[in-house]
């Protein structure tokens, strides 16, 4: 046997042994917010459903879309939709084989959270 050792060892690097890095958080919230905005998207269809269904279940369906939590979830879902759009440029620039040394990386990462607020607040304002 080569490897007397093997049960004492993992089997592949956990969190343990690596610090989590921006290029990698910020790619695992781009997937993150990809799946939050099919909740927001559900909860659009609902609202125009319960349109087609009647009064009754349009009062519901509006008054949770306009309560708090769903204006919540629309101001979450507005920043995720800025922050996928800039996570999925980053990506398109990547794929050309640009910016991927580590610096410019770790500042388009910075880039995509700033960005993203920046723009979500002046999406806030101007709507």
């Amino acid at each position: 046997m080569a490897d007397v050792n093997r049960g004492n060892r993992p089997l592949s690097p956990h969190l343990q042994v690596y610090r989590p890095q921006l290029t990698s958080m910020t790619s695992i919230l781009v997937r993150i917010s990809g799946n939050a905005l099919v909740v927001a998207g559900l909860m659009i269809t609902w609202w125009f459903v319960a349109a087609a269904a009647g009064p009754d279940a349009f009062a519901t369906a509006n008054a949770v879309l306009t309560s708090w939590f769903g204006k919540l979830v629309f101001l979450g879902s507005i920043w995720a939709i800025w922050y996928h759009l800039l996570g999925g440029l980053r990506h398109l620039v990547w794929d050309q084989g640009y910016f991927l040394d580590v610096a410019t990386s770790e500042k388009l990462g910075q880039g995509m959270i700033a960005g993203s607020v920046v723009l979500t607040i002046l999406t806030v304002i101007i709507l």
